[in-house]
């Protein structure tokens, strides 16, 4: 007889039963996606891994704690048989044959009357990937399919041009830290359906070569408003392209609200009624130290850590940082934009009582593949700046953690 295809079908399990026969990783795997559909879930198994009982006592689930017996699946719509017992197995597959229940078997897809789809979800779509037959399936394969529509989904790639999504307005997206592998799935979506881009010079630029030709690119730091586009520049900017209907993205270099104006940009939106969707980044607060095997906080070496901006001396009128305060914390310390001024923050914070030799990282570049790492201490990174000839865009990290290795013992 020849063998026919499975026939690709969308099950409402909404307020209807559904039976899972076993309690480990197969149906810790594929509960989360029956609870979500809304499935009145009979569990019977006499036990379960920690997160399928965590889910029993959060009452999303109905747990019989027994093995399976003969009736169980009475008044199921739909079966998963997932049992280390194939006795077990075999009895609960006849019983969902004798009272037509679509059963699943983790065991033996040739003796189910339904398969389970790789699935994934992008913006309101339901990936499923079956391949045409039980005999050969390669769940791998399968898996990789419905990655890769996935990610086309969510980047932008695969939806055809007449059905691109086009919402007017203004999106602040954080870029990340500066590897374009680092922006979130949410902002490279969105730059694929832009209009126009504004960008940072700190943002991931690499992604705007992925632009299609009509995407109007400005570089927020040349013409034509200027060589460094003043904020109410930019401001204007964006509010002028939204106004023409245009999806515009305001793409920043890590985190919108981190030292990034963000807040600024999304006033003067909401002052000239466009609205605004702010999208979070990746802050190179983190990320960029982490990228250089630096753990801002580590167990027994830093509870605590403190970002603050550089781009102005301690001893300026202008600078709101309560460098007292900063010398006399115990846990990290992460300088962003203070590259120019490492020195006198360094005088400041050994003034008031930090320690000369505290270990101090400087991570230039960040993610990039032009990623560096400088170490001094408070003591010498003046010095050191100079003499490795330091450049921004550099995040400078201060504290013990800075000497935390692979290696290093745990208090």
């Amino acid at each position: 007889m020849a063998e026919h295809p499975a026939y690709p079908v969308g099950l409402r399990l909404t307020g209807r039963r559904v039976v899972v026969l076993g309690g480990g990783q197969v149906a810790q795997r594929r509960l989360p996606a029956l609870i979500a559909a809304g499935a009145d879930v009979l569990l019977v198994t006499p036990e379960a891994t920690p997160s399928v009982e965590a889910m029993a006592d959060a009452g999303e689930i109905t747990w019989l704690r027994r093995p399976y017996a003969e009736g169980d699946l009475s008044g199921a719509w739909y079966a998963l048989i997932a049992t280390d017992d194939a006795a077990a197995n075999a009895a609960a597959s006849a019983e969902a044959e004798a009272h037509r229940v679509w059963c699943v078997r983790s065991d033996d897809a040739d003796q189910a009357t339904a398969w389970t789809p790789a699935t994934g979800t992008s913006e309101g779509v339901t990936v499923a990937v079956l391949t045409t037959s039980a005999r050969g399936r390669d769940p791998r394969h399968t898996a990789a399919i419905r990655d890769a529509v996935v990610a086309g989904l969510s980047d932008g790639t695969l939806v055809a041009p007449h059905h691109r999504t086009r919402t007017p307005g203004v999106a602040l997206v954080g870029g990340g830290p500066g590897d374009p592998d680092l922006i979130t799935v949410r902002g490279r979506r969105l730059l694929a359906e832009a209009d126009v881009v504004i960008a940072d010079r700190l943002g991931p630029r690499d992604l705007l070569a992925e632009l299609p030709p009509h995407v109007e690119v400005i570089d927020a730091a040349k013409i034509p408003y200027g060589r460094y586009m003043a904020q109410e520049a930019i401001n204007n900017a964006l509010i002028e392209h939204a106004q023409q209907g245009r999806s515009v993205v305001r793409l920043k270099g890590g985190d919108p609200f981190v030292f990034g104006r963000g807040m600024e940009e999304v006033q003067a939106l909401a002052e000239a009624g466009i609205p605004c969707t702010v999208v979070p980044g990746i802050s190179s607060s983190i990320s960029v130290p982490a990228a250089a095997g630096i753990p801002v906080t580590h167990r027994g070496v830093a509870h605590e850590f403190t970002v603050v901006s550089g781009h102005v001396a301690p001893d300026d009128a202008r600078s709101l940082v309560d460098w007292p305060a900063m010398a006399r914390l115990r846990g990290t310390l992460v300088v962003l934009m203070g590259v120019d001024k490492i020195g006198k923050i360094a005088e400041t914070l050994i003034a008031h009582g930090k320690a000369p030799e505290t270990p101090v990282a400087l991570v230039q570049e960040g993610t990039t593949a032009a990623q560096r790492r400088v170490d001094a201490t408070l003591a010498t990174v003046a010095e050191t700046v100079r003499a490795e000839a330091v450049k921004p865009p550099a995040v400078i990290v201060i504290g013990a953690v800075v000497g935390v290795t692979p290696t290093t013992e745990q208090p």
